[in-house]
C-alpha cells in the first residue's frame, strides 16, 4: 500500500496529464488505497469484501461505521464507481477522456476528505469541512 503522499502525486500527475482510458483501474485503485488508510487509522483490517460489485463501496461502509460524519464521502465514492462504469462500458467514447479526469478530481477529493478525517476525525458533517485544516497549513 502507498502512503497518502504518493496517492496524491500519483492522482495530481494523472490530473495534469492527458487521461486515457486505461488509468481507470489505477484510479479506482488509489481511492481504494486512501480508504485503506482511513480503516487502518481506525484499528481494523481492510475488507476485501465488494459492495455492489465494487470494493471502494465496502471500503467505505466499513469505514462509515460508528461515524456517521464518514457518510460525507459516500456520494463521491458511489460516484467514482459510476464514472469507472462509463469508461469500462465505452473505452472509445468522446467523453472517456473527461470521464478518466473526473475519476481523478473525485478520487482527489476523496484523499482530501480522508487526510482531513485523519487530523480531526470531528470534522464536519460535510466533505468540504476539511478546507480550514489546508488552509492553516498553508
Amino acid at each position: 500500500m502507498n502512503s497518502i503522499l504518493e496517492v496524491e502525486e500519483r492522482l495530481a500527475a494523472l490530473i495534469a496529464g492527458a487521461p486515457r482510458a486505461a488509468d481507470a483501474p489505477g484510479i479506482l485503485r488509489a481511492a481504494e488505497e486512501v480508504l485503506e488508510h482511513w480503516v487502518r487509522a481506525r484499528g481494523e483490517v481492510p475488507t476485501m469484501d465488494r459492495y455492489e460489485e465494487f470494493r471502494l463501496l465496502a471500503l467505505h461502509r466499513q469505514g462509515a461505521r460508528q461515524l456517521p460524519s464518514f457518510n460525507a464521502c459516500r456520494e463521491t465514492c458511489r460516484e467514482l464507481a459510476y464514472h469507472h462504469n462509463l469508461i469500462t462500458l465505452e473505452p472509445e467514447h468522446p467523453e472517456t477522456a473527461a470521464r478518466v479526469r473526473m475519476m481523478a478530481l473525485l478520487a482527489n477529493h476523496l484523499c482530501l476528505f480522508v487526510t482531513g478525517k485523519l487530523q480531526a476525525e470531528q470534522l464536519g458533517e460535510f466533505c468540504c469541512a476539511s478546507r480550514p485544516l489546508r488552509a492553516d497549513a498553508g
